[in-house]
Formats: structure tokens, C-alpha cells, sequence
């Protein structure tokens, strides 16, 4: 068992944070239940002040949660993409073991409106899908979609269909059509109160704003809005300088 040094110049606090992230990464499981306080306390022969401060900066860098009450929880692991390569929530979710599933809450055919028809490089009027789904993984909210694509390349797309597979897939084997491009225009936001119902998160944790253009060549294919929970999503990119 690691000790704290309490001649050593690192602050006890957090001398008792990496203990404490040590245990979290290679010995405990999502939703854990941490020690007590006092527990805490008593095993490294700190004061109630020093815990208190370690398990709040253990929270605010997201790698516990408290519930009032009740205790202090091992929060579940961040989501960590790679924006380096192509990707959808069904598969990377799959990657990591996690079970998904999409909630289609909204599903409707819609004229674009000015917005919409400039965001995806077609005319006003033009009929376009319009779908919102809460994607979930081990049946927690992770992502709120707003998605829209092009009605007459896709037609016949259902409800049902977005339910039971990824929109790429579908994309794929029902149309022949090979995504080869996205962008992403990444953005914190203040997460509304019915973003964050859905989302099971408190008003005062922000969300990542994720707008994405999905081309087929030259063709935009899916216009999609995300609502990323900010507590469970980091996104990652690698730059190499090879000049």
C-alpha cells in the first residue's frame, strides 16, 4: 500500500489524489463506491479538510461523482475518440464493450428550411429526414443527435430501421453508399434544461457542441448536430510536423 510522506514537499492533498487515482484506475469498476471519509481519514492519518480537498479535485477532473447522502462513487470512464479517423457512436461504443442503442425520439420528413439547405448544399424546399436520437451506451445518455439527411438519395428510410442498425450501415448495405469524408466544428456549450433531462446531467455540467458533414465525394449525405455530455466525451487528435 502506498503511504503519504508527510515531510515530502508535494502537498498532502495530492499525495493522497494519486493514491486515490491509482486505486480508481487498477482496482476499481465504474460506480465503485469510494471509502468514506472518515475511512480515508483514518488510513492515511489525515485531517477531514485534506480528504475533502482531494476527493473535490477528484471530482472536478472527473474521476468521481458524489451523491448527496450517500457517498462518493467512481465515475463512469470518459469516452476517448480519436478524431484522427472515421468513426460512429454504434461501432466505437461496440470497441469499448459497451452495449449501444438509439432512442429515436423525433422522425419526420421536413422541407429544408434556409439554414438547413445551406448547411448541406441544397436547395430551399428541398424534402430532407429529420431525426433525434439519444444514443446510450450500457444504458447511460451519452449523445442527443439531431440528424438530417438528403430524402430523395435515401428513399424509404423508417424509424424502425434507425433503431435497429447504425445510419451508416444502412447507408451502406441498403443504398451502396460508402461515407469517405467528415468534418466536425467542435464548440462548449451551456447544456439546456431539456438537453440535460435527456441527458441525466445536472444544467451546470457544459456539453460539447459537435456539428458534423458526412460527404459522399462531394456530396453532403448527413448534417447532424450533437449534444456530447462534457463529463463523459474527450476528444483527441494526433499533429504530426513533417516538414
Amino acid at each position: 500500500m502506498k503511504k503519504i510522506d508527510k515531510n515530502s514537499r508535494i502537498p498532502l492533498y495530492i499525495q493522497l489524489m494519486e493514491i486515490l487515482v491509482d486505486e480508481i484506475e487498477n482496482h476499481m469498476e465504474e460506480n465503485d463506491q469510494l471509502p468514506s471519509e472518515r475511512e480515508i481519514c483514518e488510513k492515511y492519518g489525515l485531517s477531514r479538510t485534506t480528504v475533502r480537498q482531494a476527493i473535490s479535485e477528484l471530482e472536478r477532473d472527473g474521476y468521481v461523482y458524489k451523491q448527496h447522502g450517500k457517498g462518493t462513487y467512481v465515475a463512469p470512464r470518459k469516452v476517448n475518440q480519436n478524431l484522427a479517423r472515421f468513426y460512429s457512436f454504434t461501432e466505437e461504443m461496440k470497441r469499448l464493450g459497451k452495449k449501444p442503442v438509439s432512442n429515436v425520439l423525433s422522425f419526420k420528413v421536413i422541407e429544408a428550411d434556409k439554414k438547413i439547405a445551406r448547411k448541406m448544399k441544397r436547395n430551399e424546399g428541398d424534402p430532407v429526414y429529420e431525426f433525434v436520437r439519444l444514443r446510450l451506451a450500457d444504458d447511460i445518455p451519452m449523445l442527443l443527435e439531431t440528424t438530417y439527411v438528403p430524402h430523395d438519395l435515401f428513399p424509404g428510410i423508417r424509424k424502425e430501421d434507425l433503431e435497429s442498425m447504425s445510419l451508416y450501415d444502412m447507408l451502406r448495405t441498403r443504398f451502396g453508399v460508402k461515407p469517405t469524408m467528415a468534418e466536425e466544428v467542435f464548440r462548449p456549450v451551456v447544456t439546456r434544461d431539456d438537453e440535460a433531462k435527456l441527458l441525466q446531467i445536472p444544467v451546470e455540467i457544459p456539453s460539447l457542441k459537435v456539428e458534423r458533414f458526412t460527404y459522399d465525394g462531394d456530396i453532403i449525405v448527413e448534417y447532424t448536430n450533437t449534444i456530447a455530455r462534457g463529463d463523459l466525451f474527450e476528444y483527441r487528435v494526433r499533429l504530426d510536423n513533417k516538414n
